[in-house]
């Protein structure tokens, strides 16, 4: 068996990570006061957001159906137009078959919200029916400024309290950097802002429920999780790490039972709140919940980086099993998968496990889970962004893969250009480091471990390059269409799964923090 690491060795890597998060950002950011760098920051991303919404979106000029642009566009247009109680429902005035409502209340009302100041601008963009299709350039103006007014009043204020929060302590060259790394992350930027999604707010409200578990703020923690849950479904994927580790932090309190139903209580009345209007009969509930998990469109969409899909080209699955038996297929291998991070953070409760329990949590659900498609890689890549300051090689592994297996969908989006401007950006800030030995003394198996990730990453984004390259100038055979969409699936996977083994691992290594004590503390002054 090894020897533990010295405490001498623990800060030789801790120094080590600090050099490598830091490593590509300018000078600029380092700038004694870090409300001065956050002003930057802020700035330039919004600007990247800008200029990136200047490219091209999802079913741009291609009818009948167009794509996710004209879905959010047609919400709009039914939310304002429509009765609340019919949002949901397949009417005269409400066909589903046309980009029908499948998200949860809370995303509907957005819509409403939308739709009341594109008709205020321009009426005619969300008149019902005859608004279908409709791509003006001042209303694709307005469109594209929904999503930024929703990112800069939702997701941008989320990132400076879950970094006040997590990483208060640092310096303000290290806040800086956080927080740079969440507002420049380009997989969200160019799936909001290029393909056209919203999926800033809800992102946005698991940060603040990130930051509000971090500061120990328990109930504003359920409110701000429940409501990201009634945004967007896929905010579902945290919630076995939130659950476990709240449960986990209750079972610590002098009154567990009552602590536990307190935060019950108040995500019940949280859902309660947000679907209101549709339980008013069973039925009416039932159809919401029928849209927003509709099982009927199979175990996953595309060709996504997931275990169903990459085995699928071994196994038929949708072709060998009803949909029944793959639904429960898929619930089997979730639960086994999320069950050790729960585990963990029931036993020992902690900050950084918690980060960490989001990202298996996710991940879990990501690889294994029914109904899954290309652009639920974001829920997973969010908390490796959230630890990119603690753990710089989960998060600086995953981000180029993450790209990779959106890229077929951006590409058909025509936002390749875009693509590659946000993915140099990337590695501009994130190069691969390689410290002279000097810095390394301290913990030689550290520099090794460091040296060998360097060559791996170098070698993996090489073999990245290529498949992009060949995906983009060489023609597919007649035979194999999707030759190259499969093997960008595998070539993702196949990276994809060391990283959701080692965080596993990883969480495991986190020790409870003093969050419990010091809640023991506080109930025994009472």
């Amino acid at each position: 068996m090894s020897a533990r690491p010295s405490n001498r060795e623990r800060e030789g890597e801790r120094e080590s990570e600090r050099e490598m998060a830091f490593a590509g950002w300018p000078s600029m950011f380092q700038s004694p006061s870090f409300k001065v760098c956050a002003a930057q920051i802020l700035l330039f991303g919004f600007l990247i957001r800008c200029m990136t919404s200047l490219h091209s979106y999802s079913g741009a000029s291609n009818p009948p159906k167009y794509g996710d642009y004209e879905a959010q566009r047609h919400w709009m247009e039914i939310t304002i137009n429509v009765p609340v109680q019919d949002w949901y429902k397949n009417t005269t005035d409400n066909d589903l078959e046309y980009w029908g409502l499948d998200y949860p209340p809370l995303s509907a009302y957005q819509s409403f919200v939308h739709g009341l100041m594109m008709r205020y601008f321009e009426p005619a963009s969300v008149a019902l029916k005859a608004s279908r299709g409709y791509e003006t350039p001042s209303s694709k103006l307005l469109m594209r400024w929904t999503v930024l007014s929703s990112d800069a009043f939702v997701f941008f204020p989320a990132a400076i309290l879950f970094v006040i929060s997590y990483y208060g302590q640092r310096s303000s060259e290290e806040r800086a950097s956080a927080l740079a790394t969440l507002l420049l992350q380009p997989a969200l930027i160019l799936i909001d802002h290029g393909h056209f999604q919203f999926n800033c707010i809800s992102l946005g409200l698991s940060v603040a429920a990130a930051a509000a578990v971090i500061s120990g703020q328990e109930l504003l923690t359920c409110v701000l999780f429940s409501l990201s849950v009634n945004h967007k479904q896929m905010s579902m994927y945290y919630a076995p790490a939130f659950f476990a580790h709240l449960f986990g932090r209750c079972l610590h309190k002098k009154k567990p039972v009552f602590a536990i139903l307190k935060l019950g209580l108040l995500v019940f009345t949280t859902f309660v709140m947000c679907w209101w209007p549709f339980l008013s009969s069973k039925e009416a509930a039932l159809q919401v919940l029928s849209r927003v998990v509709p099982l009927h469109r199979g175990i996953y969409e595309d060709y996504v980086a997931n275990f169903w899909c990459v085995t699928a080209i071994l196994i038929k699955w949708k072709q060998q099993f009803p949909i029944k038996t793959l639904a429960r297929f898929a619930l089997g291998t979730t639960i086994l998968a999320i069950l050790p991070s729960m585990v963990q953070q029931i036993l020992a409760p902690s900050r950084k496990g918690f980060l960490l329990a989001m990202l298996n949590s996710s991940f879990a659900f990501y690889v294994f889970s029914y109904l899954v498609h290309e652009k639920s890689i974001l829920v997973p890549l969010l908390p490796a962004t959230l630890l990119a300051l603690d753990e710089p090689w989960i998060f600086q592994w995953l981000t180029p893969y993450a790209l990779l297996s959106m890229f077929p969908l951006l590409r058909r989006d025509k936002l390749a250009v875009a693509y590659m401007a946000l993915f140099f950006i990337f590695l501009l800030l994130n190069p691969p480091v390689f410290n002279d030995q000097e810095k390394a003394k301290a913990t030689c198996s550290s520099w090794r471990q460091q040296l060998w990730l360097n060559k791996s990453r170098g070698f993996s984004l090489a073999s990245m390059t290529m498949i992009q390259l060949s995906y983009l100038f060489i023609p597919s055979p007649a035979s194999l269409p999707f030759l190259f969409d499969s093997l960008i699936s595998i070539f993702a996977f196949a990276h994809f799964v060391p990283v959701m083994l080692y965080t596993n691992y990883k969480q495991w290594l986190v020790v409870a923090d003093n969050v419990i004590s010091t809640e023991r503390h506080k109930e025994k002054k009472q």
